[in-house]
């Protein structure tokens, strides 16, 4: 995602704040070793099993795990006539994934004559994530996706004077926010659980996955007679990299103002 999306070197918009060019198509591939085990269930049988998965980085698009073929059991996958056309990869031949009355149609592909300016992709599968039961990222189940080898969190306390708005209400505020920092994203201030207007905000039935963070749930503007959903979220269960904002309440919603020492901040 980092290197693919907002300013990144394979971006559609790299940075000007550099002393190079880089020569090519607008629209960028680069193949890149993932240093782990990665395992994927389906049924309860293991799809594929590998130690040298590869994570293609293309413009725009989140990274794809691509495998060897030789780390795929053949014997779940069935060849379908579907298939797809890409300029810049070339033709993908599709299969779908079948173990006892489960299928998963079309689920896996592969670009088994690539173009030449893609050859590498040869003698690589490669899957959706979706199709999957579960993933494994050496023992550690993961959710999402597998995490962007150029993507990072990191979470420091601060002492900015944090406010947050509906209108002329005041939600939450608080000397002593935790700051978040993602890259390709804007900073989020996290308030302690203690600094929010609870008598206004009522957890939501929303939940989300992040790879990075863990599961968020998701809270709503419940104040005189108002409802207003999914203006603010937490992670009760966060992942190690977001830990440090465990209960922690953000606020990020067109109807809500956030500011940081008596300036507005997106």
């Amino acid at each position: 995602m980092t290197l693919t999306h907002a300013q990144g070197p394979l971006s559609t918009t790299p940075p000007e704040t550099v002393n190079y060019t880089i020569e090519g198509p607008e629209h960028r591939l680069l193949m890149t070793p993932f240093p782990r085990r990665v395992r994927a269930e389906f049924g309860g049988a293991i799809v594929l099993d590998t130690r040298d998965g590869t994570l293609l980085y293309e413009t725009g698009l989140l990274p794809q795990l691509y495998v060897p073929t030789a780390d795929v059991d053949h014997e779940l996958l069935e060849r379908t006539e579907h298939s797809t056309s890409c300029p810049f990869k070339g033709d993908a031949s599709y299969w779908t994934i079948a173990v006892g009355d489960r299928r998963a149609e079309n689920a896996v592909w592969a670009y088994e004559r690539p173009r030449p300016e893609s050859a590498w992709l040869a003698g690589h599968l490669a899957p959706y994530w979706e199709a999957a039961d579960a993933w494994y990222d050496e023992d550690e189940r993961v959710e999402g996706h597998l995490r962007d080898l150029y993507h990072r969190v990191d979470v420091r306390q601060s002492s900015g004077h944090v406010r947050v708005l509906l209108d002329d209400r005041v939600l939450a505020e608080t000397d002593r926010p935790r700051l978040l920092s993602e890259t390709g994203l804007p900073n989020r201030y996290y308030i302690p659980v203690e600094d929010v207007r609870l008598d206004l905000v009522t957890e939501s039935p929303t939940r989300a996955v992040c790879p990075y963070k863990g599961t968020a749930s998701y809270w709503s503007y419940t104040g005189e007679g108002l409802r207003i959903d999914d203006v603010a979220w937490s992670y009760p269960h966060p992942l190690e990299a977001a830990f440090k904002v465990k209960g922690d309440l953000c606020f990020a919603h067109q109807r809500v103002t956030t500011e940081v020492d008596g300036e507005t901040v997106v």
